[in-house]
């Protein structure tokens, strides 16, 4: 995610087999909130599923 000057920390990770079938990640990232949301944006163009945890009560 250079492309969007992000520090991208991966936190935990699941996939298939040889990286095939279904898997995710556990992304952590710093950036200001613009590079962040056009990170995420390219991410949801790349037709990925994604999940944001920042609204979790127990942080």
């Amino acid at each position: 995610m250079s492309d969007y000057n992000l520090t991208v920390n991966i936190t935990a990770a699941i996939l298939g087999a040889n990286a095939v079938g279904d898997g995710w990640f556990d992304l952590e990232l710093q950036g200001t909130d613009a590079q962040i949301q056009s990170g995420l944006t390219y991410l949801q163009d790349l037709e990925l599923q994604v999940w944001d945890d920042t609204q979790r009560s127990d942080w």
